[in-house]
């Protein structure tokens, strides 16, 4: 297995995710611990995203999100908020081309209404020149928080169930699903975390139900395709039950009415 412009073959995973997660965390440590500002950790971390970008479809993996900027990073400093805006209009203006060359899909969601209206207007243009791509969707969550994603599509349902346009006995949890902010991409099977930290930070908490975890200590600046290769091995290897049990001779009379994905 070789990802595009990889430097590197990689054995081929029995298991690829559909769906994968990652939470870029630790640029400014990373930084910091090399005597940088936590700028330079920002900059270098955005060779990081290119590369991961690159990867996935090489990797197989379908559908990639990425945690970019929290509701909560709005409280930093407004000259480190500022140099990650930055850094991600350019990112849109220097890898347009490449993207589109990819086939890759672009999707931007949170609440884009606290971005400069230059920076709303880039993403929307971004978006809709890759829109017709069918290669990798590549989903960036900025501005984004989970529990707000929650909210916004209960308002939507409860607006659509006040119209008559939907009755309050067909809300189940697939309406929900249809109504976050990007619902065609479908609930996470992987989600990634660099730096060490071990929690996932109010990161699609919907979709992530049923993912697999992985912390890594590397930061994200240094997680490159080895990194990338390493998680999507681990999860290769694991079991996903999605709450059933393996069968038994004990659990006949359950096998019959299991869940298919067990």
């Amino acid at each position: 297995m070789t990802s595009d412009n990889s430097k590197f073959s990689f054995p081929p995973l029995a298991n690829i995710p559909l769906h994968v997660g990652i939470i870029m965390d630790g640029n400014g440590r990373w930084a910091q611990a090399r005597g940088k500002n936590r700028n330079h950790g920002h900059r270098v971390g955005a060779e990081s995203v290119r590369e991961v970008v690159r990867a996935s479809s090489g990797f197989g993996v379908k559908k990639l999100s990425l945690f970019a900027f929290s509701q909560e990073n709005w409280n930093r400093s407004k000259i480190e908020v500022a140099i990650i805006m930055d850094l991600l209009s350019q990112y849109l203006s220097s890898e347009r081309d490449e993207l589109n060359a990819k086939n890759v899909r672009l999707s931007v969601i949170g609440d884009l209404s606290k971005l400069s209206s230059r920076l709303q207007n880039k993403i929307s243009a971004t978006v809709n020149h890759l829109e017709e791509n069918t290669g990798l969707h590549l989903c960036v969550a900025l501005s984004y928080g989970g529990r707000d994603e929650m909210v916004y599509a209960t308002k939507r349902i409860v607006e659509k169930v006040s119209q008559g346009v939907l009755s309050k006995d067909e809300v189940d949890a697939s309406t929900i699903s249809d109504h976050l902010y990007s619902p065609e991409m479908g609930d996470l099977d992987l989600v990634i975390r660099t730096s060490g930290e071990k929690r996932i930070s109010n990161f699609m908490l919907w979709q992530a139900a049923y993912a697999e975890l992985y912390f890594t200590d590397t930061f994200w600046p240094d997680f490159r395709e080895e990194e990338y290769y390493k998680a999507l091995l681990d999860f290769s290897k694991r079991k996903r039950r999605f709450g059933c049990v393996p069968t038994t001779s004990i659990h006949k009379e359950i096998e019959l009415q299991a869940d298919s994905r067990c």
